[in-house]
């Protein structure tokens, strides 16, 4: 598949899963699901809802409520390990992130037609030298992504169900976000909406 350079440490791969690559991945995702059910991240001190809803899977998984931002080995509700990481998702890593290393999270997130995610950086994990990479499933979004300081100038993709970014090296700490969802631009999710997984290395290798 052709890597389309966005930005630099920005990469893209349009369609880089196929149909029925998106619809197996689709059903690890659902069977994650009854094993850590989705759950509704909360804004540090606030404790105002997120308009997401999400998941994880992995080692280690990321929680936002009053406490602040972090990564713990155990789902916030049901207290229990987060569940393996899919096989399709470790081979994507292995073969694109260029980091010799496994990720540690997978943070699945669930966009309904009026989820937003506001300009951010991951900046929770040890270790920065891993890039971030990113599956989309379902209805595409508007992405956007500009230089590791606010305020400065953006740049704007959609992504389609099947697609996959990465951004590392001096874009790793970028800020970022979804600033809409083209609701029923997919079929692959029959409730519509998007799906977005976003795997992450979070300590430093021994």
């Amino acid at each position: 598949m052709t890597r389309l350079a966005v930005a630099p440490g920005v990469y893209h791969w349009p369609g880089r899963l196929s149909a029925g690559e998106q619809g197996a991945l689709l059903a690890e995702l659902r069977a994650v699901a009854r094993q850590a059910p989705f759950f509704q991240p909360r804004m540090p001190k606030t404790g105002k809802p997120f308009s997401v809803r999400m998941t994880n899977c992995g080692p280690l998984g990321w929680v936002s409520d009053e406490a602040g931002y972090r990564y713990q080995p155990l789902h916030p509700e049901t207290r229990e390990p987060w569940p393996l990481l899919p096989a399709p998702l470790l081979a994507l890593w292995e073969e694109l992130s260029g980091y010799p290393h496994p990720p540690e999270a997978c943070l699945v997130n669930y966009y309904a037609a009026a989820a937003r995610m506001g300009l951010h950086q991951d900046r929770d994990e040890q270790e920065f030298d891993a890039p971030v990479l990113s599956v989309s499933l379902g209805d595409a979004a508007l992405f956007r992504i500009g230089g590791t300081t606010r305020g400065g100038r953006t740049t704007s993709l959609k992504l389609a169900s099947g697609d996959v970014l990465l951004f590392g090296g001096a874009a790793r700490l970028a800020y970022h976000g979804i600033d809409r969802i083209l609701s029923g631009s997919s079929t692959l999710l029959p409730e519509g909406g998007r799906i977005n997984l976003t795997l992450r290395r979070v300590t430093k290798p021994d």
